[in-house]
């Protein structure tokens, strides 16, 4: 690391303008980058993939994937709507609301009583428009079908329109990009920094997230060219991206003002030499950092979905630009100007007086410490045991407004909760005599088989359920409707339920091993760098634990609605996306392992140091000189990711929200309860134990020997017996 900081240092001008010039490039084309990001979410190979893109491809864009928009009346008291001449107006209304390509069923043309309610007062059509590319497949459509329907009437009631694409927002055309968001999370981060630092310096991590971010998305853009990248990246790299840029300056400058303590800003060869003390302990746990995030972001990148691999692909990209620029373009701009930022110079104490309290009593109740917070981390985490994986439910998505209430009058009708997201199963057989089938499979609460939705022998063959298809019965429903329809000669099951059943297959099919090789290779680099066993395995089960706890917070707050309503104004959505967990453990394990990198790398150096002093207790006073030493660091830097992600969750999709509140959960969980109490817990408990890291591992890891400040090899060796908490000194 001192001798990367050298070259940059003797080379600052190169470095400045290498940085300018990525900024300025991705700043001028970050529009572009967006427009080329894709809304698609395929799953090749899959039988629900195959089954909607023959549905795509035989009926010119429509249905499959995309659920139908809804058409409903309600007559007044004592009119049935299958009497003439109501009949055949809303025949008409409905073949007029199609779009020309589009196909609908009504229960006039092929949808029989299933679309008709029981008092024949209401009845419901469904009408699939060709789809659009993006995120807003009707955007196109739905402004002509409103206006068709704008003054109609059928027995004079009004004709509504409702839906799942109305009711989750899809009808409102592109998402908005994340300037507004980003500028928020800046805001936010500039007051924590300000009060952190009560100088100039405040704006130093600012600027490295300046030049980070627009590099990152430059790097994206690159990427679209050859493989599709989803359009929640661009969410990911501006607020994430915001965060853990200013979080890996933060620590660097943090740590560089500490070793500017003493020297003369005059004297050119002390400034570098604070900025490569810096480099040397601070960057190097940076540089940890990055490799650590990048591993578990990997598990992404290994799953069999186009989708999240982008967003794995993306996600590696975050930290490694964001350590390239703490380790380059940082140490330039301290040598440059940091003195001049640094003003008025004041004595800064490294340690925290509150910090280095918490550290004393959890060192010296570390049994206490440890079974209270690790209970808490479990009771949090307990909820996780009852995640539902899926959509969330049709009703919740469009809470309060007109469209919700037309849906809720739907069921209440007794249409059945599911018909807003069919079932589409594609067959080569009988249609009718699949219906049959279909028909009778209990939980199943109407079936539509028209004559025009058949082309070249093939037939749709459309089922919904009784129960919403994010429900548990639901579900259950919909995977015998799988399992019966492709248990039939030339018959693929498609639709958005049957796509949501594959998807969770192609998720968490192999999570296991996944799980594993990213637990082996965090354990190597950890290893290998803080030359122990136990801490790193420590460090394993204390990210599972924090990202255990933050899935049970988001099962409380959007699974059963502990909060929904209170936090985002929305009822809980009975399910959490499926892709939200996944998406949660690679980054949140990753981040986690930031704070866990930062604070066990200076509790090493601690320790190193009291061993050169020949001291006979250096575990706990270590733990306490760490803990107090980066406590107040780590609070802030996780104040800073916490508001970046709650920038985030004001983007106006539910799935970002979700992931957004998982985010922010685990951060402050992680920060608080995690690494401010369990971690100096357990190491005081551990001891020397700490620190055991046999021969045989080191040479297998490469692990480099330990050096003392000047360069030279420190011998370091087991501490003695009494290096161990009191209340253990006696078994070891």
């Amino acid at each position: 690391m001192r001798t990367l900081t050298r070259w940059v240092l003797s080379h600052r001008l190169l470095v400045v303008l290498a940085w300018v010039v990525l900024a300025v490039a991705g700043g001028a084309t970050v529009s572009g980058t967006i427009d080329r990001l894709s809304s698609e979410s395929r799953l090749p190979d899959a039988p629900a993939q195959l089954a909607n893109d023959a549905i795509d491809e035989r009926f010119t864009g429509t249905g499959g994937k995309n659920a139908p928009l809804l058409l409903t009346v309600t007559a007044p008291e004592g009119v049935r709507l299958d009497a003439a001449p109501y009949r055949d107006q809303w025949g008409e209304l409905v073949k007029r609301a199609t779009p020309a390509g589009g196909r609908s069923v009504s229960y006039t043309s092929g949808g029989e009583r299933s679309l008709l309610s029981a008092d024949g007062r209401t009845t419901v059509a469904l009408i699939y428009p060709p789809a659009a590319a993006g995120p807003s497949p009707y955007v196109e459509s739905l402004p002509t079908i409103r206006q068709t329907i704008a003054d109609a009437q059928i027995a004079g009631a009004p004709v509504e329109i409702t839906g799942q694409p109305v009711l989750s927002g899809r009808d409102s055309g592109a998402p908005r990009n994340p300037i507004v968001e980003t500028l928020i999370g800046g805001v936010g981060a500039l007051v924590v920094l300000a009060v952190v630092f009560a100088s100039g310096l405040a704006l130093v991590p600012l600027l490295m997230a300046a030049v980070a971010i627009p590099t990152t998305f430059l790097l994206v853009r690159l990427l679209t060219g050859v493989t599709d990248v989803s359009f929640i990246v661009q969410y990911l790299v501006a607020l994430i991206g915001l965060g853990i840029a200013i979080d890996y300056a933060l620590l660097v400058v943090t740590r560089w003002r500490e070793e500017r303590e003493g020297i003369d800003d005059a004297d050119p060869h002390q400034r570098a030499a604070a900025i490569m003390n810096a480099a040397a302990s601070a960057g190097h746990a940076v540089a940890l950092s990055g490799v650590t995030v990048a591993i578990s972001l990997a598990a992404l990148v290994v799953l069999p979905v186009p989708f999240l691999r982008s967003v794995g692909y993306a996600g590696l990209l975050i930290p490694l630009v964001s350590v390239a620029v703490a380790l380059t373009l940082l140490p330039v701009l301290l040598h440059t100007c940091g003195s001049w930022l640094d003003r008025p110079r004041r004595v800064h104490n490294a340690d925290s007086r509150l910090w280095t309290r918490i550290a004393r009593i959890t060192t010296r109740r570390p049994i206490l410490v440890a079974v209270v917070s690790g209970g808490l981390l479990i009771a949090l985490a307990a909820p996780a045991l009852g995640i539902r994986l899926g959509q969330p439910e049709t009703g919740v998505l469009g809470y309060g407004g007109r469209p919700a209430a037309v849906y809720a009058h739907l069921i209440e009708a007794g249409f059945g909760a599911g018909v807003a997201r069919p079932v589409e199963v594609l067959t080569h057989g009988d249609p009718a005599a699949l219906a049959d089938r279909l028909r009778a499979i209990d939980g199943v609460a109407g079936v539509a088989a028209p004559a025009d939705w058949s082309k070249a022998g093939v037939h749709v063959v459309d089922v919904w359920t009784v129960h919403d298809p994010a429900s548990d019965a639901g579900r259950d429903t919909v995977a015998e409707v799988v399992a019966t329809a492709r248990s039939q000669p030339g018959t693929l099951a498609g639709g958005g339920p049957s796509l949501d059943t594959d998807f969770v297959d192609a998720v968490y099919g192999s999570l296991p091993i996944i799980l594993v090789v990213v637990a082996l290779l965090t354990f190597i680099v950890l290893a290998r760098t803080l030359r122990s066993v136990l801490l790193p395995l420590k460090a394993l089960i204390l990210n599972a634990l924090s990202t255990a706890a933050a899935y049970g917070t988001v099962v409380l707050i959007w699974q059963k609605g502990y909060g929904s309503e209170a936090l985002f104004d929305t009822p809980a959505t009975g399910a959490i996306t499926v892709w939200v967990p996944m998406a949660v453990f690679a980054f949140l394990f990753g981040l986690s392992m930031d704070y866990e990198v930062f604070i066990l790398h200076r509790i090493r150096e601690a320790h190193l140091d009291l061993t050169r002093r020949g001291s006979q207790s250096t575990t706990v006073a270590a733990t306490v000189t760490g803990i107090s030493r980066t406590g107040r660091l780590v609070t802030s830097a996780a104040l800073i990711l916490f508001l970046a992600f709650t920038a985030l969750a004001t983007i106006p999709i539910t799935d970002v929200k979700i992931f957004a509140t998982a985010l922010a959960a685990g951060i402050v969980i992680d920060a608080t309860v995690v690494r401010g109490l369990l971690t100096p817990a357990l190491v005081a408990l551990l001891g020397r134990a700490n620190w055991w890291f046999p021969a045989p591992l080191a040479r297998l890891l490469m692990a480099p020997p330990v050096r003392n400040p000047n360069g030279t090899p420190h011998p370091i060796v087991m501490p003695p017996a009494a290096d161990t908490h009191p209340q253990f000194a006696d078994r070891l």
